[in-house]
């Protein structure tokens, strides 16, 4: 996929799950990747939002009593045991420097894909968009199912390398990960298969590019 130029007007930021219970330091389930790119997120945010962008976030959440949860628990300790991730807990707020502004939106969901189970693609859809922009935690988790989700419903999706991050992944019988190898493989997969994997500069030229035509004016025949 390649994305050549960004309409603001036919494009939303997608911010996925960049709550306290994963950026704040110290929170159950730390991603501090995420909060050392905190920085590059708000100057996509800015770019975004200077051009007339929406921008929509996510938000993992699970109701205290376990009944939306699946297989969550099995996976993660933190999640099972109420420590992380619980609906209507400050955990699951998006993380101060990157508040949504007035009248953004927040989709609660329950799996890594912010399209699951979600109104996401209806509100895109209302919007009339047709390309979306990726970013926030974990890359090869969340944003790797929402731009798949994304891509499947025929959205072009814009993935951004340096604004999107992960964890360390401990051995689980194959050898262990450090996060910065397991971001590098899910962009060459993502790039490879689904998106066209940008840093957020590239996003800006292109958005720069989106809003030039927008304002050109039309040749006469």
């Amino acid at each position: 996929m390649q994305i050549d130029t960004i309409d603001p007007v036919k494009t939303a930021m997608i911010v996925v799950d960049m709550q306290n219970d994963f950026v704040a330091a110290v929170a159950p389930i730390e991603v501090s990747a995420a909060r050392a790119m905190v920085p590059k997120l708000a100057e996509a945010l800015k770019i975004c939002r200077d051009a007339g962008i929406r921008v929509i976030y996510t938000a993992h959440v699970h109701r205290r009593d376990g009944c939306d949860m699946g297989l969550f628990d099995d996976i993660y300790p933190p999640i099972a045991n109420r420590a992380a991730l619980v609906d209507g807990t400050p955990g699951v707020d998006i993380y101060p420097e990157l508040a949504p502004a007035p009248g953004e939106h927040v989709i609660k969901k329950h799996r890594y894909s912010g399209f699951f189970g979600t109104d996401l693609d209806i509100i895109l859809r209302e919007w009339d968009v047709d390309t979306v922009i990726i970013s926030g935690t974990s890359t090869e988790n969340c944003c790797h199912a929402t731009a798949r989700d994304a891509m499947f419903r025929n959205y072009r999706v814009a993935f951004l390398s340096d604004a999107t991050a992960t964890y360390d992944y401990p051995d689980r019988g194959f050898g262990s990960m450090p996060n910065a190898d397991v971001h590098h493989a899910t962009l060459v997969i993502l790039a490879a298969s689904t998106a066209h994997v940008m840093p957020v500069a590239d996003l800006a030229a292109r958005v720069a590019r989106g809003r030039g035509s927008e304002a050109a004016p039309s040749r006469a025949a």
